[in-house]
């Protein structure tokens, strides 16, 4: 890949999008696709479209969408690559680190290389002068080997995860029943625990494999809830705990001048320390009045709510 230092405006050339590059990453989400909008049109397109060589649109498809949506003109820049395989490639590394994807989104993005990585490989075997499909084909059962390591490999190095997670995904794309996948694409499992449903219900007859992999998925997500709730009523307990200990602390000050000036003498304090020290005294006294007003606000809305129960006959 280089950039050719050719660009174009909006209004000298006409870009060609491809939907085997616009579908590459997955679609941004309705408060980024906002947020773009209104950046786009209070300060223009500041960054270049990039194309390729033939003009197709390698990295940008939703500035150009807004922009010829809103008539906000543009530039590309054109980049030269090796091909389009290439191509997606590089949008995938400039876009990765701009989005948080997880494991499973990645994955996906890879495995819509494969077709290009696969026939580049057939490719290469006949250059070499020999056809060696046997090597590396992909096994169709879970309890066989995973598939062939250098695809394997190639795929998760382009988005930057793990080979054995790369082959987890594989599987999970091949075998996995469609309650996997629709929690997998929800965010409610994690790429191990999609890869351990899937292994475990393919020992079933396939009539029953659909049923009993959303049975497993619904059991995990209430595991998820409890332990959810569980960390809710931990973090509750250490707020609790804390006030409860900065109240038993604070109480136990005697504020008077003897005591101020016994603290100042025997840690010897420094100007600059009792001035440090002047500081954080007030902002624990707002700290304490601020608390106190919500006490009495939460006194008052209690109150108010026992006015309003009616009276047991």
């Amino acid at each position: 890949m280089r950039n050719t230092g050719v660009e174009y405006g909006s209004a000298d050339r006409t870009p060609v999008v491809l939907p085997e590059m616009a579908e590459l990453l997955p679609p941004l989400t309705g408060e980024q696709l906002a947020a773009l909008e209104a950046d786009l049109l209070k300060n223009g397109c500041y960054a270049p479209i990039i194309v390729n060589e033939d003009m197709v649109i390698v990295d940008g498809h939703n500035r150009q969408r807004l922009c010829e949506k809103h008539g906000i003109p543009y530039k590309m820049a054109v980049f030269s690559f090796e091909d389009l395989l290439e191509a997606k490639r590089w949008a995938i590394e400039n876009q990765r680190g701009r989005r948080n994807l997880e494991k499973w989104e990645l994955g996906k993005i890879a495995l819509k290389l494969k077709p290009d990585i696969e026939a580049r490989a057939r490719a290469n075997q006949s250059a070499a002068g020999g056809d060696k499909s046997g090597e590396g084909a992909l096994l169709t059962t879970l309890s066989e080997a995973l598939p062939s390591v250098n695809t394997r490999k190639e795929l998760a190095e382009t988005v930057g995860i793990g080979e054995v997670t790369m082959g987890k995904v594989m599987q999970i794309d091949e075998h996995a029943p469609a309650a996997v996948k629709e929690a997998l694409d929800s965010g409610d499992l994690s790429v191990n625990q999609g890869y351990n449903i899937t292994r475990q219900v393919q020992e079933l007859p396939e009539e029953q494999r659909e049923e009993a992999a959303a049975q497993a998925v619904e059991l995990l997500k209430a595991k998820k809830d409890i332990q959810a709730i569980d960390a809710e009523a931990d973090r509750r307990g250490k707020i609790a705990a804390l006030f409860c200990k900065a109240f038993e602390r604070a109480v136990l000050l005697t504020p008077t001048e003897e005591n101020v000036r016994i603290w100042v003498e025997n840690t010897r304090m420094r100007p600059d320390e009792i001035e440090d020290s002047v500081k954080e005294a007030r902002e624990l006294a707002e700290v304490f009045s601020t608390i106190a007003g919500i006490l009495e606000a939460m006194l008052s809305a209690e109150g108010r709510y026992e006015d309003d129960q009616p009276e047991m006959a």
